[in-house]
């Protein structure tokens, strides 16, 4: 099949690792292809061991690579981590054209001129997000390419991260055998999906909650002004239920994704389901009820630790818009129903909907190709026709394979 404008997504998480490919079709983005493996040397959301990241990252391009058909040579790396600061910025410059038409080469030198600040030599610049354009005097532009003006100045944020941390997932995607076609922070990147415009510009929190920690991202006035980590989240609840059930991590993982649910009130005590002991060959009968008692208290304890790191942050439990929750451990029954009791403010449950089947832990690498498509950075983006297709695979039923995979992943 031929796919015009391809753009290819890397999220590497702490449970696992996912491409996503994505085709921009008249200022729309269409999934086409999609490929997940396990992550191997990870740890927390850090790389502890690159050989092993680098199997896991060329196993989840491959996946996605047969799919669909074509050979990915460039990628957008989703980057998050305590690391990550956020710089308020401003740059000015003058128009360059004589007819003084603002033009796509103003923007760029413009958003060049934000960058221009000073920050320690240990870490380096990973993206500028332009909060809002100034013509002449003129502000709350948001796309200034073809107005008249003189004097166009941009107030940007300016996303800085660690080189040790951006130098080693570098080096993870380039001994994989691709080129980072850009680094998009995670956070700003969901949000583009998770939340709508309006709750973006009346406030609002977003929590991805994935298997290594909490991300936080607060949005005020369409715009990301603050992040944070929590490093607690969906394998400390694998965890505390291989040590409660006296069963192996991998079963705990299992018995967490199909049985889990968050509040004990909740629970659905008919359903029953098996559980290896660990060193035996016995199975013994459990029931959703007694699992919601090992799994509730430790999500309480985590929602309280990211009412405190908000609180800490300066920010309270009553921005307009609420809580939205999206990641893996957002599909877990009741987790909106607890968060609500914990945090004591609205609580959604952000699941985008991706050709007809739902699943929040492709939230970020979704949002990173809709980000990289509106702010422009997809005119680098490579990739060449491959001999990888599956035979049968016609871009009739492409879609339906995508389901597929879908189901069978979750």
């Amino acid at each position: 099949m031929t796919i015009q404008n391809p753009v290819v997504s890397l999220d590497i998480g702490t449970s696992a690792i996912r491409v996503v490919i994505g085709e921009a079709k008249n200022g729309t983005i269409h999934i086409v292809g999609v490929g997940s493996a396990p992550s191997r040397g990870i740890k927390n959301g850090a790389i502890v061991d690159i050989e092993q990241t680098v199997l896991s990252i060329e196993e989840a391009v491959n996946k996605a690579e047969q799919m669909v058909g074509i050979q990915i040579e460039s990628v957008f790396v989703g980057i998050n981590g305590n690391h990550i600061q956020l710089t308020a910025s401003h740059g000015v410059v003058a128009v360059g054209n004589p007819d003084k038409e603002i033009t796509e080469e103003d923007v760029e030198r413009v958003i060049n001129a934000a960058k221009v600040i000073s920050i320690p030599p240990e870490r380096a610049i990973i993206d500028v997000i332009p909060q809002q354009y100034v013509v002449d005097g003129l502000d709350g532009i948001q796309d200034p390419r073809g107005m008249l003006g003189v004097r166009l100045e941009v107030n940007a944020t300016i996303v800085t991260g660690s080189k040790t941390i951006l130098h080693n997932i570098r080096r993870c995607v380039e001994k994989a055998g691709l080129q980072v076609a850009h680094f998009v922070l995670a956070s700003m990147a969901a949000g583009t999906i998770a939340l709508k415009k309006d709750e973006r510009e009346l406030g609002a929190i977003l929590i991805d909650l994935g298997a290594g920690g909490a991300n936080i991202a607060i949005f005020e006035k369409g715009a990301l002004v603050r992040t944070a980590v929590i490093p607690v989240g969906g394998n400390y609840l694998t965890h505390d239920i291989a040590y409660g059930l006296k069963t192996e991590m991998e079963n705990a993982e299992l018995i967490k994704v199909k049985h889990g649910c968050a509040l004990v009130s909740l629970a659905d005590e008919e359903e029953v389901f098996k559980v290896n002991r660990l060193g035996t060959k016995k199975e013994y009968d459990l029931n959703q009820e007694e699992l919601a008692m090992i799994i509730e208290p430790r999500l309480q304890e985590i929602m309280q630790l990211i009412l405190k790191e908000i609180n800490k942050l300066g920010y309270s439990n009553d921005i307009t818009a609420g809580f939205f929750f999206t990641g893996g451990v957002a599909n877990m029954k009741g987790i909106a129903e607890l968060a609500e009791i914990e945090l004591d403010a609205p609580v959604q449950i952000s699941m985008p909907n991706y050709l007809g089947v739902k699943d929040s832990t492709f939230t970020t690498g979704v949002g990173i190709i809709k980000y990289a498509t509106e702010q422009g950075l997809i005119r680098n983006h490579k990739y060449k026709p491959s001999s990888k297709l599956p035979s049968g695979v016609q871009a009739d039923n492409l879609v339906q394979k995508i389901k597929d995979w879908f189901k069978d992943f979750l």
